[in-house]
């Protein structure tokens, strides 16, 4: 494949346009759309790069490239161009991850250079909700994490990441660094939410990306030795309930198709279904 000049490196003269693109689907574009509007495209501190493509000289379709390669709004020629581009580059990303039939195609043209992936979730329902969950009793104990707590929180966070990723983020070459202090910054911003027992963490959930349109949960994760006993519908419950208070008017997550029992929960608290992720992880 020859690399398409169609595909060119933005910074913050595109920041305009860019977020134009990413408004076309608030919801399915949070992570990037957070990104963008915290960094404002200055790549010291985006995380990574922003690709555009361009049809008739207008931007079309983005993919962001940091340790997430993220297709947002692209279409066949767009996502053959990324493809392009990402192979020029070689692998950089520990994962692939958007919506499900871009990333479906996308890696139609990585798989065979960049495969085989360590993990793939398939089909990953995306859901809301925009008002406090209806007949459910949120749960009062469910508070913020104050700073002071991390070595409570901490060990939590790490078995959520390894149940749902399949290794320990702890292994990571730096140590596990990186992941304690993105840890660190979600406790210091006040968007990790817990119910703690004895001195230990028992159900949590964060507030992750935030945009105006709406704001994403991530982490969500009930001790094993507390689930199907309802912690996680109330807990959710005060979780959302500070996050449209707080955050923004529409909630969102991703889950996998099949943990049936957090689809139940999070349809027994009023989610709906408006798209579906797929990932692909090294």
């Amino acid at each position: 494949m020859l690399t398409t000049p169609a595909v060119r490196l933005l910074d913050s003269r595109e920041l305009t346009a860019v977020l134009e693109v990413l408004a076309r689907d608030p919801v399915a574009n949070a992570f990037v759309t957070a990104r963008v509007l915290d960094s404002r495209l200055d790549p010291r501190r985006l995380g990574g790069e922003m690709w555009g493509w361009y049809h008739q000289g207008e931007l079309a379709a983005l993919c962001f490239a940091g340790a997430n390669l993220v297709p947002v709004g692209a279409g066949p020629a767009a996502l053959r161009a990324f493809a392009e581009r990402a192979l020029a580059q070689g692998r950089r990303c520990s994962s692939i991850v958007g919506p499900a039939d871009q990333v479906e195609e996308l890696w139609g043209y990585l798989e065979r250079p960049w495969g085989p992936p360590r993990l793939v979730r398939s089909w990953q329902p995306l859901m809301v909700i925009d008002s406090p969950p209806a007949g459910v009793t949120a749960d009062p104990r469910v508070r913020r994490v104050r700073r002071g707590e991390m070595e409570v929180v901490m060990p939590a966070c790490v078995a959520m990441f390894t149940e749902e990723v399949g290794v320990s983020p702890l292994s990571a070459v730096d140590g596990g660094l990186a992941y304690q202090s993105r840890v660190a910054e979600t406790v210091g911003e006040g968007r990790c939410f817990a119910r703690m027992e004895n001195g230990r963490v028992v159900f949590k959930a964060e507030i992750g990306a935030v945009t105006p349109a709406v704001c994403q949960l991530q982490g969500v994760w009930t001790a094993p030795d507390r689930r199907g006993r309802g912690l996680a519908t109330a807990g959710l419950a005060q979780v959302i309930r500070h996050a449209l208070e707080e955050a923004a008017p529409v909630v969102s997550l991703y889950v996998n198709d099949f943990n049936e029992p957090a689809l139940a929960t999070y349809r027994r608290l009023g989610f709906r279904e408006v798209g579906a992720l797929r990932s692909i992880m090294f």
